[in-house]
């Protein structure tokens, strides 16, 4: 698992003070990228070889509310891995309390830049398996 820190920020908010429902799915992408670099794989070199990797499928059980100026972790897993396709879950956790703020899962497939499903090359692969490997033998 890998986990990273942040912030509310005010524009993140809604009018009922509280983080709106759709900045969950960044903090979500933030915890992928942060993920991917953990395991030596930087987006924009996965970019400049000619693969994306869009979401097909996302969901969020949203639990508690998270408020302007809450610090918050992104504890972000790879639950399912191979040459086409990969599977995240997260908690978003605020960090004062460890009260669980929201779970969630996406799934990604990997794509060339013209959107045709594809298998990612074993350079990369390689990387992303080997943080995959060693987290499920913990």
């Amino acid at each position: 698992m890998i986990t990273i820190r942040d912030r509310v920020r005010f524009v993140e908010t809604d009018l009922m003070a509280v983080v709106h429902h759709a900045n969950y799915l960044r903090w979500f992408e933030m915890g992928r990228v942060a993920y991917l670099r953990a395991a030596g794989v930087a987006l924009n070199d996965l970019m400049a070889a000619g693969y994306i990797f869009p979401i097909t499928d996302v969901s969020c059980k949203y639990k508690n509310s998270a408020k302007f100026d809450d610090e918050f972790e992104i504890r972000t897993k790879l639950t399912n891995f191979t040459k086409a396709k990969m599977c995240f879950s997260y908690d978003i956790v605020r960090c004062a309390d460890k009260v669980l703020l929201a779970q969630g899962k996406t799934q990604n497939v990997f794509t060339n830049m013209e959107g045709r499903i594809t298998r990612l090359p074993e350079s990369f692969f390689q990387k992303i398996n080997a943080l995959y490997s060693q987290e499920n033998e913990e």
